[in-house]
């Protein structure tokens, strides 16, 4: 499970996103915040050391410039080492003690918290709730058109029991206040809401009714929402509902790797191994990610090519940020399976 992580930049919402089809986890997710900093070029095309460098030189000029703080804890979720989680929340508080009116700090805050809670265990989640929600509600009180926020600070009152936070009718105050601000965003944040409450179809329309006329903040949105719409009808076995929804949102963002993930995933749980191959090859010509090397891995084994079911093994078990435990014990199974 996904505890309250939603990374907040466009680096961390990719991360999150190819874990949303990971066979194993369920998201308790948060969005991400709607602007890149000036590193997330660098960093979307795996330059690591070159943003490590050009961080120390903004950093040596400025401690607290909040583009390359945010870069920093950047770059340790995608290492997802949990040593170095605590590095990441101070990375977030630096930032937010020199830009305190900055929501993306504050969300990054909320993020990396989230992740340490979910790698930490049950104990570390649950001192940590406090901290996490208020990020978020912070965040979103300095921009109240980050999106990302709202819908990280609605999912955790969806998510966590009520005893710890939670509230379904502080979810729809969420909702309600996104009305005021941006009704497209407040509707697709509903179909959310129609989501925990397992009303499908409505979900579904309502996702696929926002148009989101060129504002690519909104369409991140809608595509985030109806992916995880999507998620939840494949584990759900609701294969046919899934795989419409999916080409709904390969049709309105055919660049969106993780719909092609989707797909796949759909198809592959079916026994359709040889259908499956190609949207997960189109997931990973878009964006290599551990989840599409280990779908692909577990597609070559069903069809019989335990080479190429070896190769995708072990690229996925060696890539950073690394798959989930679950995945990642059975990628280790598979390949002594194999060999």
């Amino acid at each position: 499970m996904t505890l309250f992580s939603h990374p907040t930049s466009s680096i961390r919402r990719a991360i999150m996103a190819s874990l949303l089809l990971s066979p194993m986890l369920t998201p308790i997710l948060g969005m991400q915040s709607a602007q890149a900093h000036e590193f997330s070029a660098l960093i979307k095309a795996k330059k690591y050391a070159e943003v490590e460098r050009a961080i120390g030189a903004k950093l040596a000029t400025n401690t607290n410039d909040a583009d390359a703080l945010l870069a920093k804890v950047d770059l340790i979720l995608i290492e997802g080492k949990v040593v170095r989680l605590d590095e990441g929340v101070k990375f977030a508080e630096q930032c937010i003690a020199g830009n305190p009116q900055n929501s993306e700090c504050h969300e990054a805050l909320g993020s990396v918290l989230g992740v340490k809670a979910e790698k930490g265990g049950m104990m570390a989640g649950i001192s940590s709730l406090g901290k996490i929600r208020d990020s978020f509600k912070k965040a979103l009180e300095l921009d109240p058109r980050n999106f990302s926020a709202a819908q990280s600070l609605m999912t955790f009152y969806l998510e966590v029991p009520s005893l710890m936070g939670g509230s379904t009718s502080k979810a729809k105050d969420v909702i309600a206040e996104m009305q005021k601000i941006n009704p497209t965003a407040a509707n697709l944040l509903q179909a959310k809401l129609d989501l925990k409450d397992e009303n499908f179809e409505k979900a579904k329309g309502g996702v696929l009714a926002v148009n989101a006329n060129g504002n690519a903040d909104i369409a991140q949105l809608q595509n985030e929402i109806a992916i995880e719409i999507a998620q939840t009808l494949v584990k759900d076995k609701k294969f046919a509902d899934a795989e419409k929804l999916l080409g709904e949102v390969i049709q309105r963002f055919p660049d969106s790797s993780v719909a092609y993930l989707g797909l796949g995933r759909s198809l592959q749980e079916q026994g359709k191994a040889k259908e499956a191959l190609l949207p997960l090859e189109k997931s990973l010509s878009i964006e290599v990610t551990g989840a599409a090397l280990y779908r692909l891995g577990k597609t070559w084994q069903a069809l019989g090519d335990k080479s190429k079911a070896i190769s995708f093994f072990e690229r996925a078990l060696a890539f950073t940020p690394e798959l989930g435990k679950k995945t990642r014990a059975d990628a280790e199974e598979q390949l002594k399976l194999l060999k």
